[in-house]
């Protein structure tokens, strides 16, 4: 650009050394009058000007491009700045991407051993549940059979116990019609109570029999023939006939003891009852208790007199109870 420059200078100053008048200068205003010379000064003078002109222009050009050309080097060596600071901080971008990658890697390591350690954790985890589980069902299993079985004991005991109520009921409608089939008897010769659900009628010796004898006497027979007819309509009751005296001793010919003399006054109103009331042997037991069950004291009179008893003791067919027991 300097050298085309020298070159338009170089032709003005030619034109200028060729001129016969006086012409002016690049750059300065035209004479108002205009210049005199031949046509060939003037396309000259015209052509100067219009070089002057382009050189003018190209200039303001080369002065723009100086100063363009200084605005981009200070660009460019603020960009050359920026380049370096770019540079170093990508240089440490890379070193921190380095050592994440690495630690990367790492935690890929780490998490593939913990992945199988939970893996290994979840299986074992499964099958200790499934073995839990079939633990629980074992003991619900358990549970359940122990239930079905307290409810199955305890329907038997609801049964049992509406068996025994029914046996009681029946104990004290028999105990009532005794009494009132016994009602022409003193209170010292017969006696009837429930214990235990039983019904025992205590027969006094003095109503049953003579001293040291064991035949029945006829108001013995009597209460007897009273106490079948009841017992024949209720057959479900068992009789056991059960001898007893007081502590003074006895020896005769036909008896031993107390022991002997208790046990044959039993057989003799078993045999009664069976033989001449009918009565099933099936219900009948006889057995003798001697002196070894007082109901009072052998030191007095009266004391003697209550223990020297025959009780007949009638207890519930128990065999539907027993049958529940059994279940």
């Amino acid at each position: 650009m300097k050298n085309k420059s020298i070159a338009f200078i170089a032709i003005g100053a030619l034109f200028s050394l060729y001129s016969c008048a006086p012409v002016y200068k690049c750059g300065e205003e035209k004479p108002a009058g205009g210049i005199q010379g031949s046509n060939r000064l003037l396309d000259v003078v015209n052509e100067r000007d219009e070089l002057c002109e382009i050189v003018e222009v190209k200039d303001k050009e080369n002065a723009y491009l100086i100063k363009n050309n200084q605005q981009l080097g200070i660009t460019n060596d603020s960009l050359a700045t920026r380049n370096r600071e770019l540079v170093g901080e990508y240089n440490e971008l890379e070193g921190n991407f380095n050592k994440l990658q690495d630690k990367h890697q790492t935690l890929q390591k780490d998490h593939l051993e913990l992945s199988e350690r939970f893996s290994g954790a979840i299986t074992n985890n499964l099958n200790q549940g499934h073995l839990y589980d079939e633990r629980i069902k074992e003991k619900e299993r358990r549970l359940t059979e122990k239930e079905n079985a307290l409810l199955e004991r305890e329907k038997r005991i609801n049964e049992l116990e509406a068996e025994i109520a029914r046996q009681d009921s029946i104990a004290k409608r028999l105990n009532q019609l005794l009494k009132e089939a016994l009602l022409g008897f003193d209170s010292n010769e017969l006696s009837i109570e429930i214990k235990n659900g039983k019904v025992y009628v205590s027969m006094s010796d003095k109503l049953m029999f003579q001293s040291g004898k064991a035949d029945v006497q006829s108001k013995g027979k009597e209460a007897l023939k009273v106490l079948a007819d009841v017992l024949k309509k209720n057959p479900e009751f068992q009789i056991l006939v059960e001898g007893h005296t007081d502590n003074v001793p006895i020896k005769t010919a036909t008896y031993k003891d107390n022991w002997d003399l208790s046990v044959a006054r039993a057989t003799s109103m078993v045999r009664l009852l069976q033989e001449t009331h009918d009565i099933s042997a099936e219900r009948l037991t006889a057995s003798g208790r001697g002196e070894y069950e007082p109901k009072a004291s052998n030191s007095t009179a009266t004391g003697r007199a209550k223990n020297r008893r025959t009780e007949i003791i009638l207890s519930p067919d128990l065999s539907e109870v027993m049958n529940y027991l059994g279940k």
